[in-house]
This record gives structure tokens, sequence and C-alpha cells, in this order.
């Protein structure tokens, strides 16, 4: 798979040509998080070339880690689904999470922010239960990013659990506002 083989016997050597390419890691947290379509995907790793996406796709099919599948009534649209040795890797992706938050040091500040990735995953993590009854629309503002990245919104419909994500202002009325603060 990779370029670069290590050329050993060696388990950890042949996972690591697997899993070890450069935003693979990163693509496997976001299939283990549930997201299957290749716009889905995109939004997860939103630094990541759509090329270069596709290659790493086809190459963790190649590796028998993912399966793409048509999706039902809607044709031309696939999915790309974890193998139960993706589902395994689950443990392995976790604890590098973990170990990274422990140990790599990080400057918390809004110049580090990629507001994209955030709000898919807080759109990813919303739970709306209970339904609401009607659609609830909350609205954050990063008063420190540039203009273009500063305005998100969550919109929640009542008819599904079903959640959007908007970088650009849907036209409802906004029942929360989340903001930044511009004072450090």
């Amino acid at each position: 798979m990779a370029n670069g083989s290590y050329k050993q016997f060696c388990p950890i050597a042949m996972a690591a040509e697997i899993v070890c390419t450069r935003w693979t890691a990163v693509l496997l947290r976001e299939l283990l998080m549930g997201s299957t379509r290749f716009n889905d995907l995109r939004r997860g790793v939103p630094r990541m070339s759509p090329a270069l996406l596709s290659k790493r796709l086809k190459e963790l099919e190649e590796a028998g880690i993912v399966y793409r599948a048509p999706v039902e009534n809607e044709p031309d649209v696939e999915e790309y689904n974890l193998t139960q040795s993706g589902k395994d890797l689950f443990p392995v992706v976790e604890s590098l999470g973990i170990w990274g938050a422990r140990w790599v040091e990080t400057d918390p500040s809004l110049e580090n922010l990629d507001p994209t990735l955030l709000m898919w995953d807080m759109r990813r993590h919303l739970n709306p239960t209970p339904k609401p009854k009607r659609r609830g629309t909350i609205q954050f503002i990063y008063n420190d990013l540039p203009k273009q990245n500063r305005n998100w919104w969550l919109i929640v419909e009542p008819e599904s659990e079903k959640i959007d994500l908007c970088s650009i202002e849907p036209g409802f009325e906004v029942n929360l506002y989340i903001s930044t603060d511009l004072e450090p």
C-alpha cells in the first residue's frame, strides 16, 4: 500500500504501512465516528484534498478495511462502510486520540481552531432527544475568526433526528446564540 515499505515481516511494520500514511488515521477516525458518504467524509477531514481522500479510500478498500456499497433508492450513490477489520481499529484510533490529548502540547486558542471540523463534530454529537416540537436553530459565532468562517448554524428538524450544519445563513429564526468572547 505505502510507497515506502518497511520490508519487514513484523505485524507493527505491516499495519503501519496501511494505517500510518498521511491522513489515514484521521480518515479512520471519521469512518469510525459514522461518516459513510464521500462528502460527509470530506467535511470530517476538511483540509484533505478530494483526490487524496479518494486515493486513501481505495487503499483502505484494497486492504480490506472498508467496502463500498450502493445506497438504496439513490442511484449512483455509494457509501463506504467499515469491515470487521476496520471496526477492530476503533481502540487503536481511540487510544491514539487519548494519548494525543494527554501528551501533545497545544496552544488552546482560536488560532488553531478549524471551525469546519469543530462544527461537524458538534453536529455529530448533538443529541436531539427529546425531539423538539418545532425547528430549533443554534447559531455559533466565532468572533476571532475571519468573516467567512465566523458564523455557523445547527438546525434540528422536528420530523426527524437529523441535524443540519450550515455555514451560510439558513434564513430560520435563531433560538440560541453561542459566541466567543473578543477578550482573551
